[in-house]
């Protein structure tokens, strides 16, 4: 099957998923992309094969007639369409998920948006959990950590990686040897889970620490994930346990509100600057907000969290 007709098939069940009430096939062939406007023949033999392929693998699409339409209408029941409950091996479990997050930014998401987006205009009311930002058949991740991809394939294929990492507490930075167990997110960090085989302990990593090339160890396969390991959970324990600091941060009067809101102290200090204090635990995050106010805020300290926004900047000036 081609990527045009997958991409069409599928934003069609999106639409016929989200609409409330039956659509007809007009609204469809305006809000669904890759059906033909013009030609009403062609529209009506793809649309009939569309509508056969998905009843075929089991997709059930219902047709109404409303005494007072003179067309049909169409639409996908949830309750029909939802699987049932599935159940899988803790390492199916783990590559399932993660394949499903790595669906980022894809093209299919992004002409089922445009399609809602018709529909809502054209006076379709829609089911928001099929909006732009969720919906059953798109998944996203947004990280821009370098160690990703490699943790990624490294989860995948059940394989030990070794990479250099900063501790939060000293800033120090090791080698450390991994059998990865899963990658997931939390509040917008993603955090590696495995064996550490140099403290011969299960440890949680944020990738965002994780320095250089990321490099694979012995063969496929070669990595057991524990049966029973909660992963999101050992994230969470870990976040929580990470000592929140104050950083100070020297702002231009009357500008960088955001800071202001979240800060636990204001004062001036003179020359059209005031001193915020403002907490945080990680030097990276902190840098990558307080850069986007540009010349009007500068961290005084601690000394890392200040590094951590000059090497933003020298990133980004090369």
């Amino acid at each position: 099957m081609s990527r045009r007709k997958t991409e069409r098939l599928l934003n069609l069940v999106i639409c016929l998923l989200a609409t409330r009430r039956p659509l007809s096939a007009e609204h469809i062939r305006q809000a669904v992309p890759g059906y033909d406007a013009d030609n009403d023949e062609a529209f009506q033999r793809m649309f009939e094969r569309d509508k056969n392929e998905l009843r075929e693998i089991g997709i059930p699409i219902e047709v109404h007639k409303d005494p007072w339409e003179e067309d049909p209408g169409y639409r996908i029941v949830r309750q029909a369409y939802e699987l049932p409950e599935i159940t899988l091996e803790p390492d199916e479990a783990a590559v399932v998920g993660l394949a499903a997050q790595v669906w980022q930014r894809a093209s299919l998401a992004e002409a089922a948006s445009g399609a809602l987006l018709k529909l809502r205009a054209g006076g379709v009311e829609t089911d928001e959990a099929y909006g732009v930002l969720g919906g059953a058949l798109e998944l996203r991740v947004d990280t821009q950590d370098p160690a990703f991809p490699a943790l990624w394939e490294a989860v995948r294929d059940r394989r030990a990686v070794r990479f250099a990492y900063r501790a939060a507490a000293s800033q120090n930075v090791l080698t450390r040897t991994v059998e990865p167990w899963g990658v997931v997110s939390r509040r917008g960090r993603w955090y590696m889970v495995g064996h550490d085989r140099d403290r011969d302990a299960p440890r949680v990593f944020r990738l965002s620490r994780i320095g250089g090339a990321v490099t694979t160890v012995g063969r496929p396969g070669s990595v057991v994930v524990p049966e029973g390991v909660d992963i999101k959970s050992m994230v969470v324990y870990s976040d929580a346990a990470i000592r929140e600091r104050t950083a100070l941060v020297r702002v231009r009067q009357d500008t960088c509100q955001g800071l202001r809101q979240v800060a636990k102290a204001v004062r001036p200090v003179g020359d059209g600057w005031d001193e915020l204090e403002v907490d945080f635990t990680d030097p990276g995050r902190l840098a990558g907000w307080i850069v986007g106010f540009a010349a009007d805020a500068e961290v005084v300290g601690p000394p890392d969290a200040r590094d951590a926004v000059i090497c933003r900047l020298k990133g980004a000036l090369a």
